[in-house]
């Protein structure tokens, strides 16, 4: 079992049909297009339509991998799934996606660790797969932000959209895979974004339906501060603790919440833009789901052998960067 590591062998998004623009944004809240451009570079998001779910999404990914890739979904030994904005508090959405996936064979659970969802779940399924005890198991990340968004709230209803993607990981034995990973967490940044009410904390009730704590808050200025500095430094960090400079990376897959954080974490590791993924135009912020759908929506342009870092930052505070060989 030696020399195993966990690698990247498909990869497949669903995003929902419904393009809400920053013109319709402006109908709605004191906004302009200009304005949410500006700050944050995005131009529209994909929220879900009514009764479409988290699990229908993912079990989109899950047959639309199993199909590419040529297996059952029988053979799926593990489904995680990376979101803060699961069906229910439980069950798992990784239960209901087995089920409405058809991988009736694998067992899941959910996990939350905000934006940085995709990339904690990665290096989780990393450990089940170089253990030898499984051989294929399903990586999600995805988030229904627009059921927590409040469209009042200017600050943080342009920021959001709805998505999930996810990949599959295999044994590989040829070098590629997943390299090394640097997770880290400060919970002592919590208040500054944070859905307040709905938990245990601050359950909600009658006497606090609508009020402005069960949505998404955030203080803007201080998480931008926060995610500017930590991704740039776990980016920088990886790259240094595996002797890569600029030139041998191949991508950087950043995570899609802001784009001067964005260019502010290539500008760190020496790339050039045409080295860095970028879909926020078109998504927004999907939480978990932004750094799949961009290896989903690049996967044309991957070659055998591509250094790639993943970098994300989210509430919590967590974030942390994974350096990876890509499979095929």
């Amino acid at each position: 079992m030696s020399n195993i590591n966990a690698a990247i062998t498909c990869v497949h998004g669903v995003v929902p049909e419904k393009i809400l623009s920053n013109k319709d944004l402006e109908k709605m809240v004191d906004t302009n297009d200009e304005w949410i451009t500006t700050r944050t570079g995005i131009k529209e998001r994909r929220i879900v339509a009514d009764g479409e779910t988290l699990s229908d999404l993912g079990s989109e990914v899950v047959k639309a991998i199993c199909n590419k890739r040529g297996i059952s979904p029988l053979e799926i030994d593990m489904i995680i799934v990376g979101t803060v904005t699961a069906d229910h508090r439980f069950p798992s959405t990784s239960n209901i996606v087995c089920d409405k996936s058809g991988a009736t064979n694998a067992w899941g659970f959910d996990l939350s660790a905000a934006c940085s969802g995709f990339i904690y779940t990665l290096v989780t399924g990393q450990q089940f797969v170089e253990s030898g005890r499984y051989k294929k198991v399903i990586v999600l990340g995805g988030d229904i932000m627009s059921s927590i968004v409040n469209y009042k709230d200017r600050n943080t209803c342009v920021i959001f959209g709805d998505g999930c993607a996810g990949v599959l990981l295999e044994p590989d034995q040829e070098g590629n895979g997943i390299i090394d990973s640097i997770l880290k967490a400060d919970g002592s940044g919590r208040e500054l974004l944070i859905q307040k009410h709905g938990g245990s904390a601050f359950p909600i009730t009658k006497e606090n339906v609508g009020h402005p704590d069960n949505f998404i808050f955030q203080e803007g200025r201080s998480v931008f501060k926060f995610a500017v500095t930590k991704m740039a430094d776990v980016s920088a960090e990886i790259m240094e603790r595996n002797n890569l400079r600029g030139e041998d990376v191949d991508w950087l897959v950043p995570h899609q919440a802001n784009l001067r954080i964005i260019d502010a974490t290539a500008n760190r590791m020496g790339l050039t833009k045409d080295k860095v993924m970028i879909n926020i135009e078109k998504y927004g912020n999907t939480t978990s789901g932004t750094i799949p759908l961009c290896l989903w929506e690049w996967e044309k342009n991957l070659k055998k052998g591509d250094n790639i870092v993943l970098a994300a930052f989210g509430g919590g505070f967590t974030w942390g960067s994974v350096y990876l060989k890509w499979a095929y």
